[in-house]
């Protein structure tokens, strides 16, 4: 994907404390209009967490750094006025909201942001049909809820898009649907024409067959140690494991 240059995201020396312990200690990241990077690193790094933090999601503390998006400071804004700014998030964990459709959410998005594309399309799209007159995530099986929640991206369709481990919970009859998925919402003609980035977690790198990543950063110890071309950095990881990124640091 070709970038105009501009910066949709950038992060400065974040430091983030979840429930009195600091994950992250000082994340920098800067991802650029029309790009797609990928986020590796082991479990407990903080991958999540820098999603979150992103999103605003509460209970996620910055105690220092910036987060800027589209040259806009988003650091103390609420979730509710960075996903109107046009940021979006498919969590790893679906929340459950009991009493509330699935399909009433889609109708309610769509309306929201004025997008031309419909419910009943989308569903097709990731085979979630017959999720749409269930309550959102309630007894959702994990590769359900990974599928409710890419129909909700999908539908919303924002200028920057996390995606917290999409393989996660998913079986082989659906992992490349949810690949397609993704390689639609970031389809490099509407990338381009709308400029529209993303942030992946990914264990497997199954999404590097679907997805053009420009990016791949490795988060260790609360801070990116590595970053560079994503293939080749989930080839050596397969290879040598993460401690080969740190002696490469060092």
């Amino acid at each position: 994907m070709e970038n105009s240059g501009e910066i949709m995201l950038q992060v400065e020396h974040l430091k983030v404390e979840v429930g009195n312990e600091i994950i992250l200690k000082d994340v920098n990241l800067t991802i650029g209009e029309g790009e797609v990077h990928i986020l590796l690193g082991p479990n407990g790094a903080g991958k999540t967490t820098l999603l979150m933090a992103i999103m605003g999601m509460p209970g996620y503390t910055i105690l220092d750094g910036r987060i800027i998006f589209q040259e806009k400071d988003i650091t103390s804004l609420s979730v509710e006025e960075r996903s109107q700014l046009g940021i979006g998030m498919a969590f790893q964990k679906m929340p459950t909201i009991p009493g509330v459709q699935l399909q009433t959410l889609g109708k309610l998005i769509v309306e929201k942001h004025k997008n031309s594309i419909s419910v009943d399309e989308v569903s097709e799209k990731v085979n979630c049909g017959s999720l749409l007159n269930r309550s959102i995530g309630q007894g959702f099986s994990g590769g359900e809820a990974k599928r409710a929640e890419l129909f909700q991206l999908l539908l919303h369709r924002p200028m920057f898009s996390m995606i917290d481990e999409p393989e996660s919970g998913v079986d082989l009859d659906n992992i490349s649907l949810v690949g397609i998925a993704l390689q639609e919402l970031f389809d490099r003609k509407l990338v381009r024409k709308k400029k529209r980035s993303g942030l992946i977690i990914t264990h497997t790198g199954f999404i590097l067959d679907y997805i053009n990543a420009e990016m791949g950063h490795v988060l260790m110890d609360g801070k990116i140690i590595c970053q560079g071309n994503p293939r080749d950095i989930f080839s050596g990881i397969k290879l040598n494991g993460y401690e080969a990124c740190v002696r490469c640091e060092r």
